[in-house]
């Protein structure tokens, strides 16, 4: 029997007992291809980001600079340039005037924050209480820094014009609270406790009973962010800029830059003689002091003065 080499047609056809619908057409099955899957993740994300979710950050509280104490400080020049490490004849006696015949160059109304940093507040007023045997009455202004800031109440023997401070001066345990540091130096007029910047000398710092009682004044006329949340600022100059830019122009020693160059080898190689030769630097060529200084008693003390 022979067979017919005619190709037959193939039929496809489905049997009764297949229970599966056939496949859709091809233009009725859409393919999904990476960049449709892209471009529709990308237009699900616009449109999720276009309306912005509220904020869940809280706005910290502002701080509290409440006017609560006023302290008066009177700065004088010398008429003869004073130099206090040569001079140990000096009267211990805070009441004795450092030199004769001074002229005053004028009275700061400083304005405290005692509701912000209280203890360093208190600290600050008993300093300067013109009773104390301790106070910064006739201590010296020891370093400025032009158009930044100028440094007094430098810790150490009262025949160099420093400070002595009381033994029953509580301890400022707000040197170590955060948000002491949170106010900025960002004016002229800005009262500061020095840390970053003290120059108290060593011996001194690790007495146990040691009192930091150093204090900065900032001269303007720009900030000083470089002594932003390292120093305390309790309070600000209500009166008398003026007299805060004039001792800021009273000229200081600068050292050649050649000195400076062998300085700072010296400091390097860890030569003792490098911080000692430092703390002549910046020193007022004139001599200027705090002839007077204490607390100011108002009716209102808690009123905010208009800041300049």
């Amino acid at each position: 029997m022979t067979r017919s080499l005619t190709p037959q047609p193939i039929l496809l056809s489905y049997h009764h007992h297949n229970h599966h619908p056939p496949p859709p057409p091809l233009h009725l099955n859409p393919i999904i291809t990476r960049r449709s899957l892209l471009l529709s993740t990308t237009s699900l994300s616009i449109t999720t980001t276009a309306t912005p979710p509220p904020s869940l950050a809280l706005a910290s509280p502002p701080l509290d600079t409440t006017i609560t104490d006023r302290i008066f400080m009177d700065f004088s020049l010398c008429p003869t340039t004073f130099l206090p490490n040569t001079n140990p004849t000096l009267s211990p006696d805070p009441s004795t005037p450092l030199c004769t015949e001074s002229f005053l160059l004028g009275r700061l109304v400083l304005g405290l924050y005692g509701h912000l940093v209280p203890l360093t507040v208190s600290n600050f007023k008993s300093m300067c209480s013109s009773t104390s045997s301790s106070s910064y009455k006739n201590t010296l202004v020891h370093k400025i820094f032009p158009g930044q800031f100028f440094l007094a109440g430098r810790q150490g023997r009262r025949n160099k014009a420093e400070v002595r401070p009381p033994h029953d001066l509580p301890r400022n345990a707000e040197a170590v609270e955060s948000k002491a540091f949170l106010l900025p130096h960002s004016r002229a007029g800005v009262v500061s406790l020095c840390l970053s910047e003290n120059d108290d000398d060593e011996d001194i710092k690790l007495d146990p009973n040691y009192r930091n009682v150093e204090f900065l004044i900032t001269t303007g006329p720009g900030p000083c962010p470089q002594l932003d949340s390292k120093n305390i600022v309790f309070g600000t100059v209500l009166e008398g800029l003026d007299i805060v830019a004039a001792i800021g122009s009273i000229p200081t020693y600068k050292p050649a830059e050649r000195i400076r160059q062998f300085n700072d080898l010296a400091k390097f190689l860890g030569d003792e003689r490098a911080q000692n030769a430092r703390a002549i630097w910046n020193r007022p060529l004139k001599t200027v002091y705090i002839s007077d200084c204490g607390e100011l008693k108002v009716a209102k003390p808690s009123l905010s003065p208009t800041l300049p």
